[in-house]
């Protein structure tokens, strides 16, 4: 009987090109299709796919008792047969690396990996030099906080700024500035922590007043994909109520929190 029509071949060469289908053949079709290559998923294919064509391949060979015995008389022979030195080798080989080999497939899938990001992701990602605000176009490069003299706030706008920061920001920045307020927990990423010296002590106060105008939706490519949950609020507020938003949240987040500008000017 020649080997292709023998019954065990027949069922290896069904699962082999079953696989070869799932794994290289539909990502194929769909680039070819789509222009995007769209791989079946492991977990898919070894739990759904690949067992449901086993299981067909079984009633194939199966269909018949003469279907069956031939396909099942190799495989009792490689298991029980001990008069030829070539099976018995060959059941010692298998017998030894099935196990080496599912242990090496553990042990690669369980080791950590580094690799580089899907894209390149920056937390303060650069500004655009210029933003269009309520239909002002605002020049952010050298921009200061013109309620800022000599690296000083005046009382009543630090007191205006706090007002808007309770009436629009407290709910997800809190009323410490510390990114714990109502709505912190529901949110991902957690809102930002003034009082931390990594946020914007290290920002121009143009740049918050950028951030605070557009928010997560005007963060460029290069913010993502963790992005910001902040609403734009440049459609609630005006140019003037952001500044002195901004000007109380340096105020208020601590004796060492202060725009990024002022530290360059004292050292």
């Amino acid at each position: 009987m020649s080997l292709i029509k023998h019954k065990l071949t027949q069922f290896l060469l069904i699962l082999i090109c079953a696989y070869l289908l799932f794994e290289f053949g539909i990502p194929a079709l769909s680039y070819y299709l789509t222009g995007t290559a769209a791989p079946v998923p492991a977990h898919l294919l070894w739990a759904i796919y690949m067992p449901a064509v086993t299981l067909v391949s079984l009633l194939f060979v199966s269909a018949n008792e003469a279907s069956w015995n031939e396909f099942r008389t190799p495989v009792i022979n490689l298991l029980v047969n001990r008069e030829s030195i070539g099976v018995v080798l060959l059941r010692l080989a298998i017998l030894i690396l099935l196990p080496v080999l599912a242990g090496a497939i553990t042990f690669f899938q369980l080791q950590s990996t580094v690799s580089a990001p899907a894209s390149l992701r920056s937390i303060h990602p650069a500004d655009p030099g210029t933003i269009t605000v309520n239909g002002e176009q605002i020049v952010l490069q050298g921009l200061s906080n013109p309620y800022r003299h000599e690296g000083q706030v005046a009382q009543e706008v630090l007191a205006e700024g706090h007002e808007l920061y309770i009436q629009n920001c407290m709910f997800c920045h809190g009323d410490g500035l510390d990114g714990n307020g109502m709505f912190a927990d529901g949110l991902n990423p957690r809102p930002a922590n003034f009082t931390d010296p990594g946020t914007i002590a290290q920002l121009s106060e143009s740049y918050v007043l950028w951030r605070v105008a557009k928010g997560g939706p005007g963060l460029p490519a290069e913010g993502k994909p963790w992005n910001s949950a902040m609403p734009a609020w440049e459609d609630q507020l005006t140019v003037d109520e952001m500044w002195k938003v901004i000007a109380y949240l340096y105020e208020g987040a601590g004796p060492n929190i202060f725009p990024a500008e002022r530290a360059i000017e004292e050292e």
